[in-house]
C-alpha cells in the first residue's frame, strides 16, 4: 500500500506557529531542517495520518486544520503503523517509528474531547527518528518498509546519510 505526503510543516521555535512548506531537507542529525524539535532523539520527525486525524476530529465534533496537531508531516492513503520500530519511506527519506505521538494537554485546550478522541489506534500519529536523510516534497510516495531493509542497506545511526 502506498500513501502520499500532502503537507509539511515545522516550528522554528518550541510552541511557535507552524510554517507550512512545499519541500524540506531531512537529516539524521537535525530531522526536519529548521524545526526546533529535530535534534530530539525519538522525536526528530512527527507524522500524522489523515484518516486517523479525520476520525479523531469527527469524534471530537469539529474539523480542525491538520496543524492543530503540531505534526511535521501529513500523509494520506496509508494506515498509521502502530508498532515501535516500523519503517516509513517518504521519497528517499527513511524514518523509524519510535513511539506514538501521545495526545497532550494542548490538544484538549484546542478542542474539548480531542485528546481522548486521538487515543484509539494512534490517531495522533507517530514520532520517528531519521535513519536515512534526503529531500522530501509534497506529493512524494509514502510506504511502510520491512525492518530487514535497514540491515540490507547497512543503515543505522553510525553510518546513516546525514
Amino acid at each position: 500500500m502506498t500513501g502520499r505526503l500532502i503537507r509539511i510543516a515545522r516550528a522554528p521555535e518550541r510552541m511557535a506557529p507552524l510554517e507550512e512548506l512545499d519541500q524540506v531537507t531531512v537529516t539524521v542529525k537535525a530531522g526536519i531542517a529548521g524545526d526546533a524539535r529535530g535534534q530530539e532523539p525519538g522525536r526528530q520527525v512527527t507524522v500524522l495520518f489523515r484518516e486517523g486525524w479525520q476520525d479523531a476530529c469527527r469524534e471530537a465534533g469539529r474539523d480542525l486544520h491538520w496543524t492543530a496537531r503540531r505534526a511535521n508531516l501529513y500523509v494520506e492513503g496509508l494506515e498509521c503503523p502502530r508498532e515501535i520500530g516500523g519503517l516509513l519511506r517518504i521519497g528517499n527519506v527513511l524514518l523509524r517509528v519510535t513511539d506514538e505521538t501521545k495526545p497532550c494537554a494542548l490538544m484538549e485546550q484546542t478542542l474539548a474531547g480531542l485528546r481522548a478522541a486521538m487515543r484509539p489506534e494512534w490517531r495522533g500519529g507517530v514520532c520517528c527518528d531519521v535513519i536515512c536523510g534526503g529531500e522530501i516534497c509534497l506529493g512524494d510516495a509514502v510506504t511502510l518498509e520491512q525492518l530487514s531493509i535497514v540491515a540490507e542497506l547497512g543503515l543505522g545511526k553510525a553510518n546513516s546519510v546525514s
